[in-house]
């Protein structure tokens, strides 16, 4: 029965990335822990296939309707891919099986990845239910290169360490430093995620200690990327800005949940 809900809930994740092009991974990762009983670690990486190819399918229907901007997935694109790999191959196996050991703030490796990411989700809901007008972000005359730069190291971080592809972190940075408008910061965010995540997957998975389970992994994309069609069709008829406020406080009632989950329960 978990299983049945799980997989039905992963049409959410393409309808979330559809819908707002950002906060597929803060569904992914508590499906895949709370649902089908991963172990978060294994989560963090199915999370990056999975939201990863969502997006990639979800920017090329942007990218035919011309809501694309090249120079900025490059700009942004190459820094965070590169930190994406420092962070999962150097960063991640670094991290202790325990930390704060003998101390009463033991955490485990798997809770404190689940900690922060319960941390990264109340991030994402602020960014969300703040839902600030494009006129508010507009600050600069030209594309600042070197903020879209350095937000792209902080964004490969985040993605590295939790699974999260980013995309409310992305957006933002879009406007503000690029002064793009939001339709097209949506497009550009998607090839973004996209790239990180799937390139993420690939310099982190080690297939012979860590057996993958396809079956699963591929038929929770193909679901999640039939929800990226759903929530395209669902944003020409509901305003966009009222659903993503409402999603930002599901977020942040979740991200509440999986800290209080994993430190007082």
């Amino acid at each position: 029965m978990m299983e049945l809900l799980a997989y039905a809930l992963a049409i959410l994740i393409g309808v979330s990335l559809g819908l707002i092009g950002s906060g597929g991974s803060i569904l992914t990762i508590p499906i895949l822990v709370y649902f089908l009983g991963i172990d978060p670690l294994t989560a963090t990486a199915y999370s990056l296939f999975i939201v990863g190819a969502s997006a990639l399918v979800g920017g090329v229907r942007k990218a035919v309707e011309g809501m694309v901007d090249y120079k900025t997935v490059v700009y942004f694109g190459i820094p965070s891919i590169f930190m994406v790999l420092a962070t999962r191959t150097f960063i991640m196996p670094s991290i202790p099986a325990v930390l704060f050991p003998d101390t009463l703030c033991a955490l485990s490796k798997e809770t404190f990845v689940m900690v922060l990411f319960s941390l990264v989700m109340l991030l994402a809901s602020f960014s969300m239910i703040r839902n600030r007008p494009q006129e508010d972000f507009v600050q600069h005359d030209k594309f600042n290169y070197t903020s879209v730069f350095l937000k792209g190291i902080v964004l490969g971080l985040v993605t590295g360490m939790v699974g999260a592809g980013g995309g409310f972190l992305i957006i933002p940075t879009l406007v503000v430093s690029a002064r793009m408008e939001m339709k097209r910061a949506i497009g550009t965010s998607l090839f973004i995620v996209a790239f990180n995540s799937l390139i993420g997957f690939l310099g982190y998975w080690e297939i012979d200690d860590h057996p993958i389970n396809w079956p699963l992994l591929l038929l929770f994309s193909l679901l999640s990327i039939l929800g990226i069609f759903v929530g395209a069709r669902i944003a020409k008829e509901i305003d966009g800005k009222k659903l993503k406020v409402g999603f930002g406080w599901f977020v942040l009632c979740m991200g509440i949940y999986i800290f209080v989950r994993e430190i007082v329960l």
